[in-house]
């Protein structure tokens, strides 16, 4: 099979897969909707496997397909960037650049983004600077920042990265030991390792009625930074509240257990913010094109 002559095929996939339509996608791409949907069908009787599930209110990924989805976006990012490397082929950025983020985004998002990004412009020298506290940019010299809750009023520019939500977790010890809740109301009797933004009065989300209600914690350590709650927690001293980013991974590996699944905690809303007014440096753009796409694997 010569792979090359899939590339155009993959790029239509991967629209169709984010426009979650057929017609959509042919909106966008500037084609007929049947010839995006015959690049489809080329696509995956070329690959053997089907990436899409066709239905009548539109079409849903397979699994295979979300796998296919994230190496296409990928290719998206680096043909976006050919373009933009060629607009600007005598910028070869070197030297500092200095990066503050929250201590919940740092080995799952922030540190796969330096590594792909020094990959790609050897010449940088990452400065990182993790801190659970909003740092003022120009007071702090720095270049950008990756950002967790909701924006305080100001002349930075802000771009939109995803939300994460906070949910209920512990092991599957300390969940033996005491005994696993089966309603919001029950959540209080267990022991709860907190952080220096979080409130034994927590407000909470019932993903399914869409309802809020307060319920009172039972606090029995207290931390500065989301590493030592998540430590605590993985000895078996409580649960824990973890944003959904850095909970699934472990969820996933089965070192942690997702606790009423129904229900949640609060929604941050993760940005990227920097002070450039006019155009933004070649790596700016990238090192938020890397952490969104970390960011967004990490939820699968």
């Amino acid at each position: 099979m010569n792979n090359s002559k899939q590339l155009s095929r993959l790029m239509v996939f991967a629209c169709v897969a984010q426009k979650g339509s057929f017609t959509q996608a042919a909106e966008s791409l500037g084609m007929t909707k049947s010839a995006v949907s015959q690049q489809v069908k080329a696509l995956e009787s070329e690959l053997g496997i089907r990436v899409l599930n066709r239905t009548t209110r539109g079409v849903s990924l397979t699994a295979l397909g979300e796998k296919l989805l994230l190496r296409c976006q990928i290719l998206q990012d680096q043909v976006e960037l050919a373009f933009t490397d060629i607009a600007n082929a005598e910028e070869n950025p070197s030297g500092r650049f200095a990066i503050t983020f929250p201590h919940a985004l740092e080995a799952i998002v922030v540190m796969p983004a330096i590594e792909q990004l020094c990959f790609e412009y050897p010449g940088l020298e990452p400065e990182l600077v993790a801190s659970d506290k909003s740092l003022d940019l120009v007071e702090s010299d720095l270049d950008v920042a990756v950002h967790a809750g909701e924006l305080a009023d100001s002349s930075y520019r802000a771009l939109p990265v995803g939300t994460m939500k906070e949910i209920f977790c512990a092991t599957p010890l300390f969940l033996n030991r005491t005994s696993r809740p089966e309603t919001v109301e029950e959540l209080s009797d267990l022991p709860w390792i907190s952080t220096g933004w979080q409130q034994a009065k927590a407000s909470v989300l019932d993903v399914h009625s869409n309802e809020k209600s307060n319920i009172h914690l039972k606090q029995v350590a207290r931390v500065n930074t989301l590493p030592s709650a998540l430590e605590l927690s993985r000895r078996h001293l409580g649960m824990v509240l973890l944003p959904d980013v850095i909970a699934k991974p472990l969820i996933k590996s089965g070192e942690l257990v997702h606790i009423l699944d129904t229900v949640t905690g609060p929604l941050w809303p993760v940005y990227t913010t920097h002070a450039y007014q006019a155009d933004k440096p070649i790596h700016l753009t990238r090192f938020h094109q890397l952490v969104c796409r970390y960011f967004n694997s990490a939820l699968i």
